[in-house]
């Protein structure tokens, strides 16, 4: 089930009219299809396609299995012997050997974090080789993939020693919102779209979690299945993901995480929600919780002067991680013990707040998608991020708060955007967004534009009005 992601391949394919070897570097949370993406190009283009996991690191394992289990994969894939090689110098001069022929060969060193763990000089063995052995195939693309995103830039992105060897970086995040109703099939056009927005705002939209969706089955029964029966995916992912993807002060970034699931925060305001000093530790653990894709640092531009923000905002991208945190997690015990009942998602307490949230997470994870609709044709986006402006702050005395859910801004318009999830949206909506827009003072010869994406029932005379220069329905970004 394998959908989307055309411009990644597209990117991919590029590298095949090139007439020299390409280092690809492939990022992104566990889950996320990494490892798919690459084999869906390499079968599409019908490249040769040798892939090599690295095995997991636990207690009693030494790298002696690492370069064992390495050998065991590439004899199966090739005519390469079996024998563990005795270091990875002699590995990468194995794989080397099988390399060649008439066609283009795709090379997959997936989880190549947990290849490196036991030997500190893995990367610049790779380094060597690279040097030496495979970039002197003119018909290769070799793809070091993890979902340790931290290791590979520290290795290979930020490593001197790789410096205009890479071709290619390739960060995979969620699928977009289109491609995630594909999962639903035909029966997508039939399902009332609240069904499908509360499947995704609990998945984030990871293909291997909406892999599990049966569309025959309501929302709530599918967040049942996946959530809240023993040893279901969802039940039991977080802890491994997080502990894939987080590899420093795991117990720490966990209360980092935390800290977001009720909405974005500064540096500082985390802080003083763990009873920090501010200081570098914190900062620390956004950093590689935004490195492993779960944190999103949201760097809006003041439409008032036109210059970045002063502070920036930590948003907990990942829905799946925020539903697991306020609903999984606490009844956890419940749940193995095979007692947990869910009639529906409204008897969950607070629903209704977090799955506000995560809409609003959904719509600013897909403003790519969303921009062309918002009636800006033809102008250069210069910030696309949500925007606070607290009161009281250095720059907005005697100026009220101002929070806007997405602020659009070109060089000549600001456009606010209110994301909405509510059963019923009545005219109401247009005073809070016009106190929205009234409170961003705007440069001479800005204009301001106003937005409204919402779910729900909107009221006929909203649109009526014509004070939106743009409503979207979400169906619209699902593609219904």
């Amino acid at each position: 089930m394998f959908f989307g992601r055309e411009d990644v391949i597209d990117q991919f394919g590029a590298l095949l009219r090139k007439r020299v070897a390409s280092l690809v570097t492939c990022r992104g949370r566990r889950r996320i299809g990494k490892s798919t993406l690459v084999e869906v190009f390499a079968k599409r283009t019908g490249c040769r396609f040798i892939k090599i996991e690295g095995r997991r690191p636990q207690r009693g394992l030494s790298n002696a299995d690492e370069l064992a289990t390495f050998a065991k994969q590439l004899a199966d894939q090739t005519s390469a012997e079996t024998t563990p090689p005795a270091n990875w110098p002699d590995a990468f001069r194995r794989l080397d050997s099988q390399i060649g022929g008439r066609g283009w060969t795709v090379v997959l060193l997936d989880e190549v974090s947990w290849m490196a763990h036991y030997d500190k000089g893995f990367a610049s063995d790779l380094k060597i080789a690279w040097d030496n052995l495979f970039k002197k195939h003119d018909r290769l693309v070799m793809v070091v993939c993890g979902s340790v995103s931290s290791w590979i830039r520290d290795n290979i992105i930020d490593n001197g020693a790789f410096l205009g060897r890479r071709s290619l970086d390739v960060v995979v995040r969620e699928l977009p919102l289109s491609d995630c109703v594909k999962f639903w099939g035909k029966a997508a056009s039939r399902i009332d779209e609240r069904e499908i927005i509360d499947v995704i705002s609990v998945t984030g939209g990871v293909p291997r979690y909406l892999e599990e969706i049966d569309p025959a089955l309501s929302a709530a029964e599918n967040i049942r299945r996946l959530c809240f029966l023993p040893n279901s995916l969802l039940r039991t992912d977080f802890d491994e993901m997080f502990n894939d993807v987080i590899t420093q002060e795991q117990d720490f970034s966990a209360k980092v995480v935390r800290c977001l699931a009720d909405g974005a925060k500064t540096a500082a305001e985390v802080s003083r929600e763990l009873r920090l000093e501010k200081g570098g530790r914190v900062s620390a653990a956004l950093a590689r919780l935004e490195e492993a894709g779960l944190v999103s640092a949201d760097v809006s531009v003041n439409p008032e002067t036109g210059k970045p923000a002063r502070e920036v905002r930590y948003r907990l991208r990942d829905n799946y991680s925020r539903f697991y945190i306020k609903y999984i997690e606490p009844v956890k015990k419940v749940i193995d013990s095979g007692a947990f009942e869910l009639a529906t998602l409204d008897a969950l307490e607070g629903i209704d707040s977090v799955l506000g949230l995560a809409f609003e997470n959904l719509v600013v994870n897909n403003c790519r998608e969303l921009i062309p609709m918002l009636n800006l044709k033809g102008s250069l986006i210069t910030s696309a991020a949500p925007y606070r402006r607290r009161s009281g702050t250095a720059g907005s005395r005697g100026k009220k708060g101002c929070q806007v859910d997405l602020l659009v801004q070109t060089r000549r318009t600001v456009c606010v955007v209110e994301i909405k999830r509510r059963r019923e949206i009545d005219r109401g909506i247009i005073r809070e967004v016009d106190e929205k827009v009234r409170a961003i003072a705007r440069p001479t010869g800005v204009s301001a534009r106003a937005a409204l994406v919402y779910s729900g029932h909107l009221s006929p005379v909203v649109e009526a009005d014509g004070y939106f220069d743009a409503i979207v329905p979400f169906r619209r970004l699902l593609g219904l």
